[in-house]
């Protein structure tokens, strides 16, 4: 009798041990499936969401198969329900699998926002307004509030954020960015100035920022910035007045059309400088990390006059003469087009 039972005790015990490497391969087979999507796709995981609401997700969407083993996923695999909330990106060929460990991992997927140089601010906060993944909490500041906000005592905020691409995760407040553009200009001002050329004539960093925007507007060809940096300084060593359009364009505000008349070289604006002497009283666009080099390491010269080529750069001058002629030559050009 003894022996009957332990036999029909093992017998059961191979059934149920059977069934359960059945379902163990079941929900293998379940976890190794491919994601039916063809391209990238991002998911938001919300808060408390859990791991049956996840795959629940996943088939509504129908980029995963339904499957009664996806109730047992809790107790065979544990590793898998500590699902953080994020948005993630899921691939193609990626499996289920690879997908719950994505986001249990909290590997959220890195939105990305470019500032280009030579922007000023207002268009910096026109990219964030427009910038649905992060949570808006500036749009309706001003300027000044914002600086508060920054801890920034300066209340104009031109020129003061580093002009690259920066990276966030949906739902990032958009001063965050601010914050890090910021502290990233500093960062890189900070270490341009401990490397700066000797006997400049430029009394602070900030001046050097001033300098740096004004070259960000005057060229985008990187083999030009120390150049077009040696003219100014050159001039600045001389005590001649920069007369640099960009900084009339940006004391005209909204007046620009699109062109300078006689009238507007000649009106007394902080930032005209065919009118002041020296460096207008703060920069005038964001610059890129060049423009910042190029500003305190100018190039060796004796140019004192740049204008346009016509063929996108800059034909530099020496004499008055030599800069007049380039202008004819650049005007004529003009007139045969």
């Amino acid at each position: 009798m003894i022996k009957k039972l332990l036999s029909l005790l093992l017998f059961f015990l191979m059934i149920s041990f059977a069934g359960y490497l059945y379902l163990v391969s079941k929900t293998d087979r379940y976890l190794t499936q491919s994601l039916s999507i063809n391209e990238p796709q991002l998911i938001t995981i919300t808060s408390g969401t859990s791991l049956n609401g996840t795959l629940a997700l996943l088939v509504k969407k129908g980029w995963i198969e339904d499957h009664f083993t996806a109730k047992l996923l809790r107790r065979l695999h544990p590793e898998l329900t500590k699902i953080k909330a994020g948005t993630y990106q899921l691939v193609p060929k990626m499996s289920l699998q690879q997908s719950l460990a994505l986001f249990v991992s909290g590997r959220e997927f890195q939105f990305s926002i470019t500032f280009v140089e030579g922007s000023r601010f207002s268009d910096w906060r026109e990219v964030l307004a427009n910038t649905p993944e992060l949570r808006q909490t500036i749009r309706d500041l001003s300027e000044a509030d914002i600086a508060q906000r920054l801890g920034i005592k300066h209340q104009q905020l031109e020129g003061l954020f580093l002009a690259e691409t920066y990276h966030f995760t949906k739902g990032e407040v958009d001063v965050e960015i601010l914050k890090r553009a910021h502290h990233k200009l500093n960062q890189t001002l900070a270490k341009a100035w401990e490397n700066r050329q000797p006997n400049l004539p430029l009394q602070s960093p900030y001046e050097a920022l001033i300098l740096a925007s004004i070259i960000e507007k005057e060229t985008a060809i990187d083999a030009e910035r120390e150049r077009v940096a040696s003219v100014f300084i050159n001039r600045l060593n001389k005590r001649m007045r920069l007369q640099t359009d960009p900084t009339v364009i940006y004391g005209m505000g909204e007046r620009y059309n699109g062109r300078i008349g006689k009238a507007d070289l000649r009106e007394p604006t902080a930032y005209n400088t065919y009118v002041i002497n020296g460096l207008p009283p703060t920069p005038i666009a964001m610059a890129g990390e060049a423009s910042i080099y190029a500003a305190i390491n100018p190039e060796q010269s004796d140019y004192l006059y740049f204008v346009a080529s016509g063929q996108g750069d800059h034909v530099f001058s020496k004499t008055l003469t030599e800069h007049n002629r380039a202008v004819r030559a650049y005007l004529k050009q003009l007139r045969n087009q």
